[in-house]
């Protein structure tokens, strides 16, 4: 059945979904895969887009052995179902082996890399991480993670993960050289070699035995979006098997061999499960692209070459992507087979959604999904019309309404149509909670003896069951008690002629609580300064309170590894512009400042005043961040 509206959802939920079929964990679904296709292509990876001639291929038989291998191992290294497994890698096929062989095994973690190496430590001490695989030394991970190791309480197992086969021999040994000295440094701790360990397990079964249930734990994702502290969300296989089925019955049909490119980072659930999963539960092939997916040297100037190349079918991106596409020359190369790509993440401003399309032909599918709703909740329907700004109408078996809530947080009606609300979901694919108790406040609202999710962000639905994101509950800046939607600000920005890239932020004030703020970033050959674009913003921006009241020009916006402007930098740079404002009042010198932050308590500044600590605590205590002083 083809999704063109809403309604064809409703006809799809006709049919129960204990009827369906679905396999009750995600080996089993790639079980199923490699039985149905066992010699089709279901994965290859480009180390290197300056040799687009030079890939790895994994038939569907292939995958699965190594997937069961990747079980086995972790099995043998002492993991029971519950235990952790956390990865610290770049887009390699071994991490798609880690992920789904550790879900098999016990239960995956998922840690962004670019983490600093204290946060990556304090979160693989929160899940209790019994093996952590991370990549040889050589790269800059091991270092960020052998600093932390005194530290780690529960690891007991290191694998490290060599990419020397996927290089020449002149390159390979090198490699494995650094990678052989290291090793004789830490005698304190299991380190076992990842070729080495999968070597010797058998690829036809796994070893425990192991029959997985649909409500059991399978995978921990760190998320916290743009704002607010890293939680660590569980969720389950079922969840998993569910949101690839969905997701798939919305984008059908799908041909079996279609091609999928995978450029999102493997840390996160995009890549995992719309260029992942979901493709292989129906018979598509991956194309895993460079080690460092879109950021790799050349993928985004090569791109469209690739497309021509491997016959891509489908990527999915974030709003960054696309703006970053257009600068690169698509006429005159072959992109006949390119139907669709999905974007999320971010809202896409609609200049870019129909410069993008009239200059490729490949049609943009807004979406929306969190880790929380394990991946997609809603996306415009591709056979049916895409509304630009829209995040689309929901996935089959998920319901999804925009409600109204009193402070408390409760329950008062649903919105009416237009009316904004918060994004709610109930269904399969929602999560268990976080791992943290404290995380979970405020999260579940019952609707008529239901749990529901309540995501945080606000919206609204139209008639046409289209939902329309308005902005970001926790994001909103309050100044003097009068809430102001950033997005506002944010678009009107966006509208100047000479904007990449725009971000507004409630600054800390002693009066106000909070006044906005603005950063943008310039389009490349384009110029402009600070007090021309603030004069555009006054003559755009309707709501008085809403102007801000600087705007400042970055070089390079923060963005996180999937593309979002990562809000938390400017939240870190404001509150250190404010104290050195304070300090430079007061005449204060030799005042050291940093602003880190808490696994609990979000940003928090640290600040080393010594005799002037009494003068300065007095001049911060007018603001709302949080300070801690150090002595020494």
């Amino acid at each position: 059945m083809r999704v063109r509206a809403l309604q064809d959802v409703v006809d799809l939920e006709q049919v129960p979904l204990a009827e369906r079929g679905l396999a009750s964990s995600t080996y089993e679904a790639l079980r199923l895969a490699a039985e149905r296709r066992p010699q089709a292509p279901a994965l290859s990876f480009l180390p290197d887009a300056a040799d687009l001639s030079r890939t790895r291929q994994w038939s569907y038989s292939e995958l699965f052995a190594d997937v069961t291998r990747a079980a086995n191992a972790f099995y043998d290294l002492g993991v029971k179902p519950g235990d952790v497994i956390a990865f610290l890698l770049p887009n390699l096929p071994e991490t798609h082996f880690t992920i789904w062989g550790a879900e098999a095994a016990g239960i995956v973690m998922a840690i962004n890399p670019l983490l600093e190496a204290r946060q990556i430590a304090g979160l693989l001490n929160a899940a209790k991480a019994s093996v952590v695989i991370t990549l040889a030394p050589a790269s800059d991970l091991w270092p960020k993670l052998a600093s932390q190791l005194e530290h780690l309480h529960s690891v007991k197992s290191i694998v490290w993960v060599s990419m020397s086969h996927y290089f020449s021999e002149p390159v390979r040994a090198p490699l494995d050289a650094v990678a052989l000295k290291a090793r004789a440094g830490y005698d304190n701790i299991e380190i076992h070699e990842w070729h080495a360990l999968m070597d010797r397990q058998p690829a036809t079964h796994l070893k425990s035995g192991r029959q997985i249930r649909s409500e059991e734990l399978s995978s921990y994702i760190c998320t916290g979006g743009t704002t607010g502290l890293p939680k660590i969300a569980a969720r389950t296989h079922g969840s998993e098997v569910f949101n690839a089925w969905a997701a798939a019955a919305h984008l059908q049909p799908h041909n079996e061999g279609d091609v999928f490119f995978c450029g999102l980072p493997l840390f996160h659930v995009n890549a995992q499960m719309v260029t992942g999963l979901m493709p292989w539960t129906q018979g598509g092939h991956v194309i895993l692209g460079t080690p460092d997916g879109y950021r790799g040297d050349g993928v985004i100037a090569r791109f469209w070459e690739m497309v021509e190349r491997f016959g891509i079918n489908f990527f999915s991106c974030v709003p960054t992507v696309c703006a970053a596409l257009l600068q690169h020359e698509s006429k005159g190369r072959d992109l006949s087979t390119l139907r669709y790509a999905v974007c999320g993440a971010a809202p896409m401003p609609a200049e870019l959604f129909r410069e993008f399309e009239r200059s490729t032909g490949v049609k943009i599918l807004e979406g929306y999904g969190l880790t929380e709703g394990t991946c997609i909740s809603s996306v415009n329907p591709p056979h049916g019309e895409r509304r630009i700004g829209s995040i689309g109408i929901r996935i089959a078996h998920q319901q999804m309404r925009s409600v109204l809530l009193d402070e408390a947080g409760h329950y008062l009606r649903d919105a009416v149509v237009d009316e904004v609300g918060v994004i709610s979901l109930s269904g399969p694919n929602v999560f268990n909670g976080y791992l943290e108790e404290g995380h979970n406040r405020g999260l579940w609202v019952e609707i008529d003896g239901q749990r529901w999710l309540n995501t945080g962000d606000l919206g609204r639905q139209d008639a046409e069951g289209y939902f329309w994101l308005t902005g970001r509950k926790k994001e909103l800046i309050i100044r003097g008690g009068h809430n102001i939607d950033p997005k506002q600000i944010e678009e009107a920005l966006q509208a100047h002629p000479a904007v990449a890239l725009a971000a507004a932020i409630g600054s800390p004030d002693a009066y106000s609580g909070e006044v906005p703020v603005a950063f943008v970033q310039l389009r490349p050959d384009h110029s402009c300064d600070a007090k021309t674009l603030e004069a555009f913003a006054q003559l755009n921006i309707s709501e008085r309170a809403a102007i801000p009241k600087r705007i400042e020009i970055l070089q390079t916006m923060p963005l996180t590894a999937v593309g979002k402007i990562f809000k938390p930098a400017l939240h870190q740079r404001e509150i250190s512009r404010v104290i050195g404002r304070e300090v430079e009042y007061a005449g204060l010198r030799h005042i050291a400042v940093e602003v880190r932050q808490d696994e609990r308590r979000g940003l928090v500044a640290h600040i080393q005043a010594g005799e002037h600590k009494e003068i300065l605590a007095q001049l911060l205590g007018r603001y709302n961040f949080q300070v801690e002083w150090v002595t020494h």
